[in-house]
């Protein structure tokens, strides 16, 4: 988060402002980690007003003294008081009377001969301030209907992350994502760039990621639409991943996926038709997980009983035709609610007695089946509608859409009476997107053809998917990452790694690498760079070891081997060439210069951002599952980026970490 000071400057009637900020301010807002500065601060050439402006309205958080009365401080107040209605944080020490405007505001007094001794007031008053949602711009607590300005309005990414971002998602490079989201932060427009890096998780399908970035979002706007309308379905596909495995786990995250729903509908009317055809329609796929895990174990005699009997099928069948209601166009929530619906009335009919059980009496059972009968003919008419629109919507604008052509094949089996035209229609389907995963559309068949609806439909259907192939849930594996000392330079002091230690290193190395491979049953990928030394030297003990390793390079093959590989000698060279050429690879950066947009970034090279990225690259596809292999002295690099730079960070995320240590090989 950025905070912005507004402050006289300099000594004005015997207060020390910049001691105040020194022992004051800068302080409090270290304790509750928050950045801030004043435009003092602001380097850069231009118009040092047009910087004000834009600090008043695009920071979190705006921290005013008031002690004096000073014309730049009251304008710039002025200015923020009318531009954004929260998180505005007054100071004073008791010089001047306040003016008449702003008697009734709250202030934090502080001594100016000894403004240290505020700090534990200021700190808490601004960590009351940014859990608040209370308003304390007295220009929007006067004017009530007036809107605040959305400052991510105002913030545009730099077009080079955003291109980062883009090159990433075409590689689906996780571990480049979350580097790119890591070093975001700090910058004044870190929201919208967690949003871009979120939006691509969530494509990708790699919701746990997805759900990670997108609460960071939330946790600075809990009410924002798109971070909860991401986070219901990121908790939902997460949740129905879990509830074969683990339904506790499974409930909890779909008790997410609804409070995330609810904060959305809280905000109806600024929602429009098909957004909330959308979200009803989500609220009603956890109902319907819900639903499925509630028969889904039960034997093959109850089943249909159970399914009838869950509060959850009815649940769920009125919030997809709530969300088919809200807009006649929303087609999926149209073929949804007409599923279930056809669901309930072959339940009823199948276990005739459970039906009439729910029921005061026979006659009173036999009227709401009637009723769920008439309803479908009216659905069936209404959908078929919703389907022939769209169809011609495409046509006209010479497009194709396969779901809305999966949404007629499921529209057909579910009205139809001639199985093999069902047959015809879902392999045209199937045939003609061959690219796509229908799982989707098969798991909803399965559940027909588990709970016994229109059987010859439902059969004739699936044969149609033998031929298909189901997405097959990735399993992380686990990662080895190898961080270590280069062959000593042949005028270093005090040696460190030379190479009469090579043979040495190589069999610790081994004996790690060996022992820890024995404790773990599933796949394993080692990842490090190409650098002479421990690098090359790990490649090749997880290639006598059977364990495939990949190359994650900083820099271009020939400017790495300048950088990190020829020092040691032309058989190091050759090592490397031979890596190189049969190891899959990675290349973090095209040069060393660091891009424009992290230029800003103190004591920050591309040789820190290459250790990130090879560790994000482990912690993002492999999660807890990551070990790091640590050849070290123990002691502080000739540089940056070094090894102890990569043990800090790694211990940090809490990465399992094995020190091979040198100075007993």
């Amino acid at each position: 988060m950025q905070a912005f000071i507004v402050r006289p400057f300099g000594i004005k009637q015997d207060i020390d402002f910049e001691k105040v900020e020194r022992e004051l301010i800068q302080p409090a807002l270290k304790a509750v980690n928050v950045a801030g500065a004043t435009t003092a601060k602001i380097v850069e050439a231009g118009n040092i007003r047009e910087d004000m402006f834009s600090q008043l309205l695009l920071a979190d958080l705006v921290i005013a003294d008031l002690s004096i009365h000073n014309a730049n401080v009251f304008y710039e107040l002025g200015i923020r008081h009318a531009l954004r209605d929260k998180k505005t944080f007054l100071i004073r020490s008791n010089k001047d009377e306040i003016p008449f405007d702003l008697k009734t505001d709250r202030y934090l007094s502080y001594d100016a001969a000894n403004p240290a001794a505020s700090i534990p007031s200021l700190i808490e008053g601004l960590k009351a301030t940014l859990l608040s949602d209370r308003q304390d711009s007295p220009v929007f607590f006067m004017l009530p209907k007036l809107a605040a300005q959305d400052p991510d309005l105002f913030l545009v990414v730099p077009s080079d992350f955003g291109e980062e971002v883009e090159v990433a998602k075409a590689g689906k490079q996780l571990g480049k994502l979350a580097l790119l989201a890591f070093e975001a932060q700090g910058f004044p427009w870190e929201m919208q760039a967690l949003r871009s890096i979120g939006d691509v998780l969530y494509c990708l399908k790699n919701f746990e990621d997805a759900r990670i970035i997108w609460e960071k979002v939330r946790t600075r706007y809990p009410l924002d639409l798109d971070a909860n309308d991401r986070l219901a379905t990121c908790y939902q596909r997460l949740a129905e991943r879990e509830m074969t495995t683990n339904e506790a786990n499974g409930l909890e995250l779909l008790a997410l996926s609804d409070l995330a729903v609810k904060r959305i509908l809280d905000n109806y009317l600024k929602l429009d038709k098909n957004k909330r055809a959308e979200i009803y329609s989500l609220k009603a796929r956890n109902a319907k997980t819900k639903w499925i895990n509630s028969w889904r174990n039960s034997s093959k005699e109850d089943r249909a009983k159970n399914a009838l009997h869950s509060p959850f099928l009815e649940e769920a069948y009125k919030d997809y035709l709530h969300g088919y209601t809200e807009d006649l166009n929303h087609f999926y929530s149209g073929i949804n609610a007409l599923g279930l619906l056809t669901t309930i009335i072959s339940l009823a009919q199948s276990v005739p007695q459970e039906w009439s059980g729910e029921y005061d009496s026979d006659e009173e059972a036999a009227n709401a089946l009637k009723k769920y009968i008439d309803q479908q003919t009216k659905l069936i008419t209404v959908v078929q509608i919703s389907i022939d629109s769209e169809k011609m919507r495409m046509e006209s604008e010479q497009k194709k859409d396969p779901w809305l052509s999966m949404t007629e094949a499921d529209f057909a089996c579910l009205t139809q009476s001639r199985p093999q035209r069902i047959t015809s229609i879902y392999q045209k389907v199937i045939g003609e997107a061959n690219d796509l995963n229908f799982d989707a559309a098969k798991r909803q068949l399965l559940i027909y053809e588990q709970l016994n609806v229109l059987p010859a439909n439902i059969s004739a259907a699936l044969s149609a998917f033998a031929a298909v192939k189901e997405n097959e849930v990735v399993e992380k594996q686990y990662y080895f990452l190898f961080t270590g000392h280069m062959i000593d330079k042949s005028d270093r002091a005090i040696p460190r790694f030379p190479p009469a230690k090579e043979a040495a290193v190589r069999a610790a190395i081994m004996e790690a690498v060996e022992k820890e491979k024995a404790s773990i049953s599933g796949s394993i990928l080692g990842i490090a760079g190409g650098a002479c030394g421990g690098d090359i030297i790990f490649h090749e003990v997880c290639g006598e070891l059977g364990i495939p390793s990949e190359l994650l390079l900083a820099l271009p093959r020939e400017l790495f081997v300048v950088n990190s590989v020829q020092r040691a000698g032309v058989a190091w060279v050759n090592r490397f060439n031979i890596l190189f050429t049969k190891l899959p690879k990675k290349v973090l950066s095209q040069t060393e210069e660091m891009p424009k947009w992290l230029q800003k970034k103190e004591n920050y090279s591309i040789w820190e951002r290459n250790n990130l990225w090879m560790l994000n690259n482990g912690l993002a596809c492999g999660g807890m599952q990551l070990c790091l292999f640590a050849l070290w002295d123990g002691k502080m690099g000739d540089g940056v980026g070094g090894t102890q730079h990569m043990v800090e960070e790694a211990q940090k995320r809490g990465a399992k970490t094995i020190i091979i240590d040198i100075n007993k090989l």
